[in-house]
């Protein structure tokens, strides 16, 4: 057996997990104050200084197990702060006066992973904290030069992280905790090797967090491999549906019917800002060049363009300079714009998970949110599938949709 393969063995429990026992909510010490949880002075100053009041349920609940170092899974809906637990409890942890990477963030997304590091230095403020985004599509350069440097805490996409680890300019060796947001996306095909081949890096002892809104079985059970004994703090899937957020269904016989009905809803989009949703690429450019040729102002992104472009776009709809994003799932996920009222599900997505990270973009931390689904009669099944599902209801468009946003 290769050293790699023993260290990827040496925390596997047990395969089966019919007799494993699952922590829920219920069983965790409940925290209701930051300032109850022991936090050092200068991370309660950061944390009240940027806007928190009192701790989320998730909050309450994760902080304090994280901190002490057991391994935790964290279930929690979107819009509750999921980024400030795990972001909380790094910068309780860290020893700021060893100038070396001490924990590893892996996100799916590069916006993620970006906007995780500003909620983890707008947190650190007072700590004096260095965390570097380590992402694909940016310079290779400026990462080694700014990993050279010393970083308390790197939060990136797996491709550039494992890269930059093999390339010895990421050292490993103080590694004490990598956490996994968005984790079933994470441990999902598409990453599951390039995550594997980065823990394979990590001292033996390494603590391992995931966090995510939706967290099916079979990646529950994949994480046997490669956590111990974790603390697991679910949200049973009833109470994950958004509260606050008011789902509507508007009924198009036909695809081309679609744009119309969007051109009629313009004035209501721009009103607050919205995000529309469409399941490729080649649609999200389509609609776009269809929307600006008939003269509404719309931008757009997804993962084929530029980083630099995305970034800029942004850039741009963070500040409210352009009001109606037209994207892809790349979009879906914990991505947090303040201002999203409305959330438009062009394409109804392609799976139920993904319909909850896509609505929970309007309406975070509890404020009110609108989301209409376009629906072909073909998609009413698919509809009702997610209706039932979540214990939900999703009714008719009303006429006066805009009072509601």
């Amino acid at each position: 057996m290769s050293a790699s393969e023993v260290s990827f063995n040496r925390k596997i429990i047990s395969e089966d997990l019919s007799n494993v026992e699952f922590d829920t909510s219920e069983d965790v010490e409940v925290i209701p104050t930051f300032d109850s949880m022991g936090l050092r002075d200068e991370l309660l100053r950061g944390i009240y200084t940027y806007g928190f009041e009192k701790p989320s349920a998730i909050q309450q609940r994760s902080i304090l197990p994280i901190v002490k170092g057991r391994d935790v899974i964290a279930q929690a809906q979107s819009g509750t702060g999921k980024t400030a637990t795990f972001s909380i409890s790094i910068l309780q942890s860290l020893d700021t006066t060893l100038r070396e990477t001490q924990v590893l963030v892996l996100s799916p997304t590069r916006e993620l992973a970006t906007q995780i590091q500003k909620v983890i230095l707008a947190l650190g403020d007072f700590m004096n904290v260095q965390c570097h985004a380590c992402i694909g599509g940016t310079n290779l350069g400026e990462d080694i030069r700014k990993l050279d440097y010393g970083q308390h805490v790197v939060s990136g996409t797996p491709g550039r992280v494992f890269d930059m680890i093999k390339r010895r300019v990421l050292r490993t060796r103080s590694i004490k905790m990598l956490v996994l947001d968005e984790a079933d996306e994470m441990l999902n095909k598409g990453f599951k090797e390039q995550i594997y081949d980065v823990y394979r890096y990590l001292p033996p002892a390494t603590q391992v967090v995931l966090i995510s809104a939706t967290l099916p079985h079979e990646i529950l059970e994949m994480t046997s491999k490669f956590m111990t004994d974790p603390i697991r703090i679910l949200v049973k899937r009833d109470e994950l549906t958004l509260e606050g957020i008011k789902q509507f269904f508007v009924a198009v016989e036909r695809e081309e019917w679609k744009f119309d009905t969007l051109c009629d809803l313009y004035d209501t989009l721009t009103i607050t800002q919205a995000v529309i949703f469409c399941n490729t690429k080649r649609k999200v450019d389509w609609l776009t060049q269809k929307m600006q040729e008939a003269n509404f102002t719309v931008s757009s992104m997804h993962g084929d363009m530029p980083q630099k472009e995305r970034d800029n776009i942004m850039k741009e709809f963070r500040s409210g300079q352009s009001r109606v994003l037209i994207t892809t799932d790349v979009w879906a996920r914990g991505i947090d714009v303040q201002q999203v009222s409305l959330v438009i599900n062009y394409d109804l997505p392609n799976n139920r998970e993904l319909y909850i990270h896509r609505i929970g973009r309007s309406g975070r931390f509890g404020r009110k949110g609108v989301a209409i689904n376009f629906v072909k009669s073909d998609d009413i099944r698919i509809l009702r599938d997610i209706e039932q599902y979540y214990s939900t209801q999703i009714d008719e468009m009303p006429m006066n949709v805009a009072d509601l946003i």
